[in-house]
């Protein structure tokens, strides 16, 4: 139930009919997550008809469709929750509008500049009493959760470093390519500093199939969500894997292509801190394809926020307290995480209910 009492189930809008929100609808329609309700009702909204009518035929009844008409707060009447699954960049003001209409928000961008807005949007989501969560995504969003749970296996965290690799559909090429042309932000000893994108290559070892790549510098949102949830972080930062074709490349413009998934991605986290009074790092990895992660982890959360499962306000995944619900959910549709056991190989992480961090 919806935690003003609106119904038993929940009602939900995905806005955006790319890669993600069509894949977000059937999430958001499956399974229904432990202890939780099931999900009565999805919208649709997007701004091309053709590709509507043809999700529409694919989704069936169950599933409306609507198309978007600039600043209508329409679609959000009477809603529980609303994911937005639009291109990174173009999300903040219908998170706003979602808001005002008394709907949780779960975002799904991940381009710097948005998410600060998004992040400054916390007075309003406090004063409508109203989560909005930042960056429900593969990284950010599965990594940020990766990143609690590690934190709670260390008496202190004072360093956190992610890694990705990989692009969902054209909408996420596109992003990846303005996050390489940068400025990075890392965040050093109390304060954010800039970098050059593409700059600062280290080599990563991600999981399997993946492995090795050469990641770099980036203007990645992962440490702004990060800073807020662990108060003695004296470093935190983001890389993302690039080839030399990108070096070249990544000044070019980029066509718009159809709603096409890419190929596999992977992330990494790396936390660092003590444990009874030694140093001692925790490394965490995914891998899957960023828009399955995607679409699992903001149909997951959205979930959780409409059953007043999360914090009012505006935060990213590091910030939502015990990780291990969420990450069991995603685990049982089939989004799992790894923990590194040295070799540079990865071994399954233990999300059953009674793990205790």
């Amino acid at each position: 139930m919806s935690d003003d009492g609106r119904g038993v189930g929940i009602t939900a809008v995905v806005v955006g009919a790319g890669v993600v929100g069509a894949r977000c609808v059937r999430e958001l329609l499956g399974a229904v997550p432990a202890g939780g309700p099931a999900v009565d009702a999805v919208a649709l909204v997007g701004r091309r008809a053709d590709r509507l009518a043809t999700l529409a035929g694919s989704f069936g009844p169950t599933v409306r469709t609507r198309t978007e008409t600039p600043g209508d707060p329409s679609p959000f009447d009477g809603v529980d929750v609303v994911v937005v699954a639009r291109e990174a960049g173009e999300q903040l003001e219908v998170a706003e509008r979602a808001l005002r209409a008394g709907a949780h928000v779960v975002s799904t961008s991940d381009s710097l500049d948005e998410v600060r807005a998004l992040l400054a949007l916390d007075g309003l989501a406090h004063e409508v009493g109203r989560s909005l969560i930042v960056g429900a995504a593969m990284a950010p969003g599965l990594s940020c959760l990766l990143a609690r749970h590690g934190a709670g296996l260390l008496d202190t965290v004072d360093e956190v470093h992610i890694a990705r690799a990989g692009a969902g559909g054209p909408a996420c090429a596109r992003q990846r390519r303005r996050a390489l042309r940068g400025p990075a932000v890392e965040w050093r000893d109390g304060a954010y500093v800039e970098r050059p994108g593409f700059s600062g290559r280290e080599l990563v070892w991600f999981p399997d199939p993946t492995a090795g790549a050469d990641c770099y510098r980036a203007g990645l949102a992962d440490p702004l969500l990060l800073v807020d949830s662990f108060p003695q972080l004296r470093r935190a930062s983001a890389r993302l894997a690039a080839s030399r074709v990108d070096r070249v490349t990544v000044a070019l413009p980029m066509l718009v292509g159809p709603p096409v998934e890419g190929s596999p991605g992977a992330i990494r986290v790396e936390i660092r801190g003590t444990r009874d009074g030694e140093r001692h790092d925790v490394v965490y990895g995914a891998f899957d394809r960023p828009s399955v992660a995607t679409a699992a982890v903001a149909a997951v959360v959205a979930g959780f926020a409409a059953a007043g499962r999360l914090p009012v306000g505006a935060t990213g995944l590091a910030g939502v307290g015990d990780p291990l619900p969420i990450l069991g959910e995603l685990a049982r549709r089939g989004v799992r995480a790894a923990t590194f056991e040295g070799s540079r190989e990865f071994g399954v992480i233990d999300t059953s209910p009674d793990q205790s961090i």
